[in-house]
């Protein structure tokens, strides 16, 4: 089974066709990172007609690169929640359009699933009690750079400004046996969602924990602002991060009970402590903080927040195995998912034998993270996620009434 993934929930534009669930044919990303790293933020208007300038060539170069014709694509998937309203509708339009034209059927998949199921695709296999592999960067998001050239030889304005393409123009990987067992936990951390998810099977996920206010993704774009770090934040901090004293500064952690989170609190004790080591009021403006702070106090602090949202993350982690003892796999997923630290401690804590020392109430877990390349938002880890709804006995989507929805759990 070939299955075309289309992703534009946010702001990279994503088309991958996925065979059998597991081996990616193909997988096309243009981003918009170099659009919104003038302004420190994405802007919905702004990429919604980014996506439209880019759509179809992004399919048309996806299915090239799998050498497929449409007669071989069994079934489309695309993203229709959640994200941004204008960034779904142009992927979810396009997918019900190609849909109808074609003939095929269509599968609406949540974005949080997609997340999860990018750890079945072969090459995100990264059980750490079967390999060596680690990441390659302090935050490995780094992909190739390159333009897609849109038919007739002409360049998109917008691949012009975004030229970070991640294509895998390569043979078909070959499949493995590897596959997390279950039951197993899923803890997705991205810009726009932190959450702990139970899945006792395959397209079974329940809420078991989630913040209360930002993600943590979302506190790390915040805190690079305020220490004058480019965006995205992820990467810039834990780049920052390796020349600075992760101890030089002691920062709270939130008091939440149970699995939940609460980042918000994390961001204004960053806030706080910069206005306090650079000697200026609370009330002085925080855009103005970079202008006074030194390289080493710019490191230090970043430092100190990236350990700090690390230990929080795993203190729940831990928490989340007292409570689920029968849990087999621990699984990592979405953009902050790449980042170093965050997988180097997932591992010490939970794939080591030493893990059987601590009062986990479980015996050491196998641990799951994907590829740099399919961390952030892509193609296939739609693809990948649609299959497992076909196996699961999910029915496809009418393409004349597919709606969008910005917020819906992942429970519904």
């Amino acid at each position: 089974m070939k299955i075309l993934g289309i992703e534009t929930s946010c702001d990279e534009t994503a088309a991958a066709v996925v065979r059998d669930g597991r081996e990616i044919l193909s997988n096309v990303v243009v981003s918009q990172i170099d659009i919104f790293a003038e302004y420190g933020g994405v802007i919905p208007e702004v990429a919604a007609r980014s996506h439209l300038e880019v759509m179809m060539p992004v399919i048309d170069i996806a299915l090239a690169d799998a050498s497929c014709t449409w007669d071989d694509i069994d079934t489309i998937a695309v993203t229709h929640a959640p994200g941004l309203l204008g960034s779904l509708l142009i992927g979810t339009l396009t997918a019900r359009t190609l849909a109808i034209l074609h003939n095929k059927p269509l599968y609406a998949v949540h974005h949080l699933k997609s997340h999860v199921y990018a750890n079945w695709l072969w090459q995100s296999q990264t059980s750490m009690l079967r390999s060596e592999a680690r990441p390659a960067g302090p935050f490995a998001s780094d992909v190739p750079s390159s333009a897609i050239r849109v038919p007739g030889g002409e360049r998109s304005r917008v691949t012009d400004t975004t030229p970070r393409l991640a294509s895998l123009r390569t043979p078909p990987y070959q499949s493995t046996d590897v596959y997390p067992p279950f039951p197993l936990i899923a803890l997705v951390v991205s810009g726009g969602h932190t959450q702990i998810l139970y899945m006792p099977a395959h397209n079974e996920f329940e809420i078991i924990g989630t913040t209360h206010d930002d993600a943590v993704g979302e506190c790390f774009d915040k805190v690079a602002k305020i220490l004058g770090l480019p965006y995205p934040g992820g990467p810039s901090i834990a780049k920052v991060a390796l020349t600075g004293d992760a101890d030089k500064y002691k920062l709270p952690h939130p008091k939440v009970e149970g699995l939940d989170f609460s980042f918000s609190g994390l961001k204004t004790a960053i806030l706080r402590a910069v206005q306090k080591e650079v000697g200026v009021p609370i009330s002085y403006p925080s855009h103005k903080l970079k202008d006074l702070l030194s390289d080493e106090q710019v490191a230090d602090f970043a430092g100190s927040f990236q350990k700090t949202a690390v230990e929080i993350l795993i203190e729940k982690l831990k928490i989340a195995l007292q409570r689920y003892p029968e849990v087999k796999s621990i699984m990592l997923a979405g953009g902050v998912s790449a980042n170093k630290m965050l997988r180097e401690r997932v591992l010490a804590e939970f794939a080591s034998r030493e893990s059987e020392k601590t009062n986990l109430g479980a015996r050491p877990c196998e641990v799951y993270f994907p590829t740099p390349a399919l961390s952030g938002d892509n193609g296939a880890m739609v693809a990948v996620a649609c299959y497992y709804e076909i196996l699961s006995g999910v029915e496809p989507t009418d393409p004349y009434s597919l709606n969008i929805y910005p917020r819906i759990s992942v429970e519904d």
